[in-house]
């Protein structure tokens, strides 16, 4: 019921980036918006098309289900659409799904009267996304470089792109990534389990407050980062995982072609080794 009266204060006329009050409504607790509607219409093609590709391949095993990009031999040009052109086309459809639900995102922000921290934390895996089957296949001159959509051709890709390189653990770009992955991962865990053991304490006592957070980690730690903090801290960490990952696979292949252990040789050239 809280939630409901709160939204008295926001469903009110305005904040629309496209469209103006025609598409200015909500359907139960979804607000739709222009880009609302573009969302849908980009991911109900999209997953057409992808049942369709299936349709047309040896399996419906869900483990199997291949849609592949264009052969190398179709360069950055269009192909047909059993051999690499469905998957053209469900990459425009992601991409402009992903983008339509951050600009929703951005519509719902103003009418919240917010920050857009949301959609600019989105933008970043889109990013991410965006450089894998668009960034990187340009630079590199054909579309075929771009990843398969399936589940097993799709970890095939990842491990024949690893083997091109020899160890792409070596990729120091690629270690910083992880490493942000990681630390969001203990960040966000550190703080939601802070959290759950203030607001669910033991039969008979009070729900503690943010002061008993903050002194646990600062007696813990020696230090608390506060309860805004932490989600900030979140937020830079999240946001600097997706980028490092498109940071990582840009520079494999288009500026980097060999292996990555080779990569290290300027450590080894260091004038403190001589």
């Amino acid at each position: 019921m809280a939630m409901l009266s709160f939204e008295r204060k926001y469903r009110v006329r305005g904040g629309t980036l496209i469209g103006g009050d025609m598409f200015d409504f909500w359907v139960g607790p979804f607000y739709v918006g222009f880009f609302g509607v573009t969302t849908v219409f980009f991911a109900a093609l999209g997953t057409v098309l992808i049942i369709y590709g299936a349709s047309q391949g040896p399996t419906w095993n869900l483990w199997q289900i291949n849609i592949a990009p264009p052969d190398l031999k179709y360069g950055l040009g269009p192909a047909p659409m059993m051999e690499g052109g469905i998957w053209q086309i469900v990459t425009i459809c992601a991409i402009g799904s992903f983008v339509s639900w951050a600009l929703r995102e951005v519509e719902i922000c103003r009418k919240l009267g917010i920050g857009y921290h949301v959609p600019i934390a989105f933008s970043a895996a889109i990013l991410a996304y965006v450089t894998l089957v668009v960034i990187r296949p340009l630079l590199l001159g054909a579309w075929g470089h771009g990843f398969p959509y399936g589940i097993y051709s799709h970890l095939d890709w990842v491990s024949n792109v690893g083997y091109q390189h020899l160890h792409f653990m070596y990729n120091p770009a690629h270690m910083i990534a992880v490493t942000f992955f990681f630390t969001t991962t203990l960040a966000l865990s550190l703080h939601g389990a802070l959290v759950l053991s203030a607001v669910n304490p033991a039969e008979g006592e009070k729900v503690k407050t943010p002061e008993y957070e903050d002194t646990f980690f600062r007696d813990t730690i020696g230090y608390s980062i506060g309860t805004l903090g932490i989600h900030r801290l979140g937020l830079l960490l999240a946001i600097n995982a997706g980028v490092w990952s498109a940071i990582c696979i840009v520079i494999s292949g288009p500026f980097w072609n060999r292996s990555w252990p080779e990569w290290w040789d300027w450590w080894l050239r260091l004038p403190i080794w001589f």
